[in-house]
């Protein structure tokens, strides 16, 4: 069957809320970086399933390990019973946590649930129920983790009342800070307008947890500076506040470190969640804690039928195999010096290309409005197409930040290729040469 044949079939009954369209493709397979869809079409993968496949599509040893534990057991609840990749994995993640002393872990499904679960282990411990959190944020689609997150108007619109207990406060991202401000003149504005709350209508001792992912991700791809962090973790732990940091996007390697908040020093999270790449994309998640935190409630608090399956806990034991055996933590860390050369180039080249953030092989490119500096959406949609057309996955966040994630095995080679491509769709752009067509969208002419 054809792409548009089976979206067409699938469009009967699946529903609109529950994917972002951006390409009409139908993946049938992976293989490393490279994805190639129903039509045999191939395609260099610079997204990773949202940072969930860091080691690859299908990577051999991750296949085995769940081939294997899937002829010996495919599922029994660990909400009962323990199963032994899931007792193993729970020492080995909790040994890699960036937890100052003993942590535990709780199983989760997924991201959004891991975040749950925290905001309830938050609360259990401090017997507070107010949760601080950040705009920008994505932390998930339950209620729960909706409620912490700020990135999107449609996830709020015509599904409330959210959760009560929730408070945002501004991300010190780039775009606001003021031409005239030094850094340390925009972390002292951007900490004053944190405190605001505490200040008039939030009492600090009435606030279980302070919530922030230390490199947002859907957010622009972008790094709190880390003055302005170390401001926020002191004030936490000042006001008996605990403060947990959300690494479902950009942990497990993406950054050039285990966790983005190895980024950040001196800082060690009293909980943090994880989830995506954990398990390679299959289905699992954890928030880790010290000891005293988690041990705050009892059983069935945080229990799912699913979560600490053998098969996704076998699946990553593998993971984190690969990404020691392969050295993916120094991998990403030099390909994405090779990364941020590349797109620093493109913005001397093309003055449609803003600011250029790159962590590792986690990078937020910036496509402005060259005569007032502002994002342009339009041109940036125009370039995720071309690219697409060229056989490269790439796609916005915030409408006009390109998404630079490809899975951390991507050969040299590909990531070369990708680079040519991308520089072809610039060019492209430049020269006027992409056009709107209503019935498939932006295409060459």
């Amino acid at each position: 069957m054809k792409n548009q044949e089976i979206l067409h079939d699938e469009d009967e009954s699946f529903a609109s809320a529950s994917r972002i369209k951006y390409f009409d493709m139908v993946i049938e397979s992976g293989e490393g970086a490279i994805l190639t869809d129903v039509e045999g079409n191939e395609y260099i993968d610079l997204l990773a399933s949202a940072s969930s496949t860091n080691t690859g599509h299908s990577h051999p040893h991750v296949v085995d390990a769940i081939t294997k534990q899937a002829q010996k057991l495919i599922q029994y609840t660990p909400a009962y019973f323990a199963n032994l990749p899931a007792a193993q994995l729970a020492k080995r993640l909790t040994d890699l946590a960036p937890i100052d002393g003993p942590a535990e872990l709780s199983w989760g499904n997924s991201g959004s649930d891991a975040n749950d679960a925290l905001i309830k282990f938050a609360r259990g411990y401090t017997g507070r129920q107010d949760v601080v959190s950040f705009t920008g944020a994505y932390h998930g689609s339950t209620y729960g983790s909706m409620s912490a997150s700020g990135v999107s108007l449609n996830m709020n619109r015509k599904m409330g009342p959210l959760m009560s207990g929730f408070y945002k406060v501004p991300f010190p991202s780039p775009w606001y800070r003021e031409s005239y401000e030094t850094e340390d003149e925009f972390v002292d504005r951007m900490f004053e307008e944190f405190k605001l709350p505490f200040d008039t209508y939030l009492p600090a001792d009435e606030v279980a947890v302070i919530l922030i992912e230390p490199i947002q991700g859907d957010g622009g791809i972008v790094k709190a500076p880390e003055k302005y962090l170390k401001k926020v973790y002191e004030f936490a732990h000042e006001h008996g506040i605990l403060f947990a940091i959300d690494e479902v996007n950009q942990g497990m390697g993406r950054t050039g470190k285990w966790w983005s908040i190895q980024q950040f020093d001196g800082i060690y999270p009293d909980l943090m969640t994880v989830g995506k790449s954990l398990a390679s994309g299959l289905p699992l998640s954890a928030v880790i804690g010290k000891k005293e935190i988690i041990e705050s409630l009892q059983a069935p608090a945080n229990v799912y039928t699913t979560a600490g399956n053998p098969v996704t806990t076998a699946a990553a034991m593998a993971t984190i195999d690969v990404i020691e055996d392969e050295h993916l933590l120094e991998r990403s860390e030099r390909l994405g010096v090779k990364s941020k050369v590349f797109f620093d180039r493109m913005k001397e080249k093309y003055n449609f290309v803003g600011d250029v953030r790159m962590y590792g092989l986690d990078g937020g490119i910036d496509i402005i409005d060259p005569k007032t500096g502002k994002a342009d959406v339009k041109v940036a949609t125009k370039l995720i197409y071309r690219m697409f057309e060229l056989g490269v996955i790439m796609i916005t966040v915030k409408g006009n930040v390109l998404r630079f994630q490809p899975p951390l095995v991507i050969t040299e080679e590909q990531l070369e290729k990708a680079f040519d491509v991308i520089d072809q769709a610039m060019d492209d752009e430049e020269n006027g040469r992409i056009q709107f067509d209503k019935t498939i969208g932006w295409s060459t002419d």
